[in-house]
């Protein structure tokens, strides 16, 4: 899989930062998924946000290591591997963020004793990394089949010096903004699955981005579905 990732890299790279167009009714950058594009992976997904691009490959449920077994549940592994070079403390810390938000809803105690590995190739960086992870991440795991009892998304917010909200910000806007803010939210009641933010904000700002999240999400989620109908359309 690491060289037919390494191909879609080549391929799809885009160092772009400016900001691009925007879903319509929504400040959302414009979005774009392609499933089943790896044909060895259970599940493929390339998901794209503006200029940011990542490739995630889903496992399993497979045999896992006595080692990693759970008795009672499937083992979930998130390998994130970077455009360039070798993992780092950042890409540990999103695989965590991640894997925590696929067993919020994966259904493991239905595959005990066995394997389920999301692996993610970041294609582009162009802002809101870890929220692009986590739709490749759903995207993929709805192609392998895993059974899940939602499906998730990730939306970043930023707020610069002035308090002003910005939902999917470039590179460029998380650098100068005074607070990053990341949520993964689940699809039945737009509930709070993960959180993790970087930078200084008040009480009343949180609630504020949370808010703009969960509506943000609908328009996430709805993409989801036409892009599924679409594919599934043509079969």
């Amino acid at each position: 899989m690491e060289g037919e990732m390494q191909t879609e890299s080549k391929i799809r790279a885009d160092s772009g930062t400016e900001p691009g167009p925007r879903v319509p009714g929504c400040s959302l950058r414009h979005f774009a998924c392609e499933q089943n594009l790896l044909s060895r992976p259970d599940g493929s997904a390339s998901f794209l946000q503006g200029d940011t691009s990542v490739l995630a490959g889903v496992y399993g449920p497979a045999e896992v290591k006595i080692s990693k077994e759970i008795f009672n549940k499937a083992t979930l592994e998130v390998i994130l591997r970077p455009k360039t070079g070798l993992p780092g403390v950042a890409e540990k810390s999103r695989e965590r963020l991640i894997r925590n938000t696929c067993e919020a809803v994966v259904l493991g105690a239905l595959h005990p004793r066995t394997s389920i590995t999301v692996v993610l190739q970041v294609v582009s960086d162009a802002g809101s990394l870890l929220a692009c992870c986590l739709n490749a991440a759903c995207m993929a795991l709805v192609d392998a089949g895993v059974p899940m009892r939602a499906l998730f998304c990730g939306v970043t917010c930023a707020l610069d010096s002035d308090g002003t909200l910005m939902l999917d910000p470039t590179a460029k806007q998380e650098k100068e903004a005074r607070a990053v803010l990341t949520f993964a939210l689940d699809s039945v009641e737009r509930k709070l699955l993960m959180s993790t933010t970087k930078g200084l904000y008040s009480d009343t700002e949180l609630q504020q981005c949370l808010a703009a999240a969960q509506t943000a999400s609908t328009h996430v989620f709805r993409f989801y579905r036409e892009s599924l109908q679409r594919r599934y359309s043509k079969s």
